[in-house]
Order: structure tokens, then sequence, then C-alpha cells
């Protein structure tokens, strides 16, 4: 069975990203209160963004992606409903000198 990585809308509108089997069952136990410490008393909440993955890895690897960016990447990957990977990073500046 695949891993599906998602991006939720509180109801205080901030946002919570996880992992899980069955979403549906997850979004409810989120709703409940009976979810991550997180989203206790924030709910309820709307699921933004899915993206299934393979394995529990590879589920685990791109949730912590995706909580490392800005949370205006975040809505930016939300309003896309496409995949996507981090912005590139900065490159050093060049040695001028020669």
């Amino acid at each position: 069975m695949p891993w599906t990585v998602y991006l939720l809308r509180c109801s205080d509108d901030t946002l919570y990203t996880g992992i899980a089997r069955d979403l549906a069952r997850r979004v409810a136990q989120h709703d409940s209160g009976r979810g991550a410490k997180y989203t206790r008393g924030r709910g309820p909440v709307s699921v933004l963004w899915t993206e299934r993955k393979r394995t529990q890895g590879a589920a685990l690897r791109r949730e912590a992606e995706i909580k490392r960016w800005p949370r205006a990447e975040k809505l930016r990957l939300a309003a896309s409903r496409r995949p996507r990977r981090a912005p590139p990073a900065a490159s050093p500046p060049r040695n001028s000198r020669r």
C-alpha cells in the first residue's frame, strides 16, 4: 500500500505537513483531536495537497523537504496541485580574481 504526503490547512490558517497510509482516516484523526499534537485544537483541517510515494522512507524524505520550505512555497505547491521540488539554493559568488 503506498504512502501519501499531505499538506493541511488548519482552522487558524496555519499549515501542517504529514504522511499517512490512509489519508481519510488520518484527516479524521486530526479533526477529532487524536491526530498530531500540532493539529489538536486547530481543527477542522482541510487537505490542500497530496502526493503518493511507494515507500515510507520516500514519504518521510518528501515530508522533511516540504517542512523546510517557507509558508509561501508551501502555498505555491498547494496552488499548483503538482509535485514540486525545493527551490534551488543560491549559488555562492564566484571568485572574480584570476
